[in-house]
């Protein structure tokens, strides 16, 4: 620019450049966290744990409370080739797109332009009658020059812009965090209640195998003349309902595989889970404060950051009620010949402001400010409405996990009493002090109660892990501060 612009030209175009950015003010409100209806506890948080910094959870792999390798695999597998979340990915690159563009209009616009003409007019040669001379109908003309724009941001507008831009993409990020933690805590639940489903099929197997003994020794008993061909009947009853059972389980098992495949990206083909010989442990949750869950939980975050987007929008419109000043500057060289185009006669310059204002618009501006203050409620009420749903998750795991626990501790007494009835009626049946019948209904009360018991650990581990989802599982608002570190989804 040195070469093209005079020293004069370009020190008037930065004083009154930072004259006007010193005196510029930004119009709208300063963003405030709205009034939020805050309960100092939660209301079923008598016996648990309160969260602390040195608690698991606050290390991101939540899942890792179960200690399961397998589950640590699956959810790596997740993590990286789930395409719901490599569409969320997507979209905050997009909005993280426009941040920068946003960014990008804080500062001069410049260009450059080269350009050759020929025109001609006529023939290409005549002549006067006085003069006998000829002269050519054909000019040619070259230039080339650079150009500046800049908008000087005196009330704000794009400050403002880039605000709400920047608050979109920090809104964007908890959406990506917060689709994480939702697919996450689905393949835990998922994987969770496949592995009480194996333990379900290890004990209908195992009935099955003590049925059949039944069966054979019933079938000796009625051979020998000791009991009626009811007996045996019942006992092939008992066996083939109970085999039907354990057949029944393999579809139920073949659909969690498959849909475990979906969230980890692969086709339900490509993989075998292979069954373990127990069932994970219910760990121990900590319990975040209600306020703590503001920091915790990323889709609040991602509705706070709508808010104050909102709220910069607001300012956004205010500033269009006053006038838009742009500085504008070009320079270069043009002349007809293009051997010494580049010389000092041929330079030319130009700078001026520009200043632009809309004087009518027949309410235009009063709309959309209007609208801009009715999104901001709108995102206000959504934002309250989110931080309600959330207590109400909590509560509701809350006191889920207490009533399933207080249920596993009866259910388990439950459990005990059908084995020892089962016990002592297996004993008077080979005593011959009673039939099989009766045989037959203690043994599946035995075994609907140990169902029962698994079904609800079942319960139990589920409860925990949408617990632990609901707490924010191992996200902090602070991550929102700094680029999130996105794993790159498989294409």
């Amino acid at each position: 620019m040195s070469q093209l612009f005079s020293k004069y030209a370009l020190r008037q175009l930065a004083l009154v450049g930072m004259a006007f950015s010193l005196g510029a003010c930004t119009l709208g409100p300063d963003y405030q966290r709205p009034a939020l209806p805050m309960a100092a506890e939660f209301k079923q948080a008598e016996g648990w744990k309160v969260a602390n910094p040195a608690d698991v959870l606050e290390r991101g792999d939540w899942w890792r409370l179960y200690g399961d390798v397998a589950l640590d695999a699956l959810v790596g597998r997740l993590n990286v080739s789930n395409q719901n979340l490599a569409a969320a990915e997507a979209q905050y690159r997009q909005a993280r797109a426009l941040v920068m563009g946003a960014r990008s209009q804080l500062f001069p616009s410049v260009g450059s332009s080269a350009g050759a003409t020929r025109a001609g007019q006529g023939s290409s040669t005549s002549s006067t009658a006085l003069t006998g001379s000829s002269f050519s109908g054909i000019s040619e003309s070259y230039s080339v020059g650079l150009d500046a724009t800049w908008e000087l941001d005196i009330w704000g507008r794009l400050r403002r812009n880039l605000e709400a831009n920047r608050s979109n993409m920090q809104a964007t990020a908890a959406d990506v965090a917060a689709v994480r933690l939702s697919l996450q805590s689905e393949l835990v639940q998922t994987y969770l209640r496949l592995r009480v489903m194996d333990e379900q099929q290890r004990l209908l197997n195992q009935t099955v195998e003590a049925f059949a003994r039944s069966l054979r020794l019933t079938e000796n008993q009625y051979r020998a003349g000791i009991v009626p061909k009811s007996d045996v009947t019942q006992a092939l009853t008992q066996l083939r309902s109970t085999e039907a059972q354990a057949i029944d389980l393999q579809w139920q098992r073949a659909q969690m595989e498959h849909a475990i495949a979906v969230l980890i990206g692969v086709p339900p083909a490509e993989l075998n889970i292979a069954e373990l010989d127990e069932i994970p442990e219910l760990p121990t949750v900590p319990l975040a404060l209600p306020s703590q869950l503001l920091e915790r939980r990323p889709d609040i975050a991602s509705a706070e950051r709508q808010v104050i987007a909102a709220n910069a929008q607001i300012g956004v419109a205010e500033a269009a009620w006053y006038p838009d000043l742009t500085l504008s500057a070009s320079g270069g060289y043009r002349n007809s010949s293009f051997s010494d185009l580049i010389s000092l006669p041929n330079r030319f310059w130009s700078l001026g402001p520009q200043l632009a204002a809309t004087l009518l618009d027949f309410g235009g501006r009063r709309a959309d400010l209007e609208a801009a203050e009715a999104n901001y409620d709108l995102t206000v009420a959504n934002y309250r409405q989110t931080v309600l749903d959330s207590f109400r998750e909590v509560e509701d795991n809350l006191v889920q996990l207490r009533v399933l626990a207080a249920e596993a501790v009866v259910q388990r007494q439950a459990l005990e009493a059908a084995q020892e009835s089962l016990r002592l009626i297996q004993n008077q049946y080979r005593a011959g002090t009673v039939d099989f019948l009766s045989v037959a209904t203690v043994q599946t009360s035995a075994l609907n109660n140990e169902r029962t018991y698994l079904t609800l650990l079942g319960d139990q581990l589920a409860a925990s892990v949408q617990l632990i989802a609901a707490l924010g599982g191992g996200w902090e608002e602070a991550q929102l501060d700094f680029e999130p570190l996105l794993e790159t989804p498989e294409r």
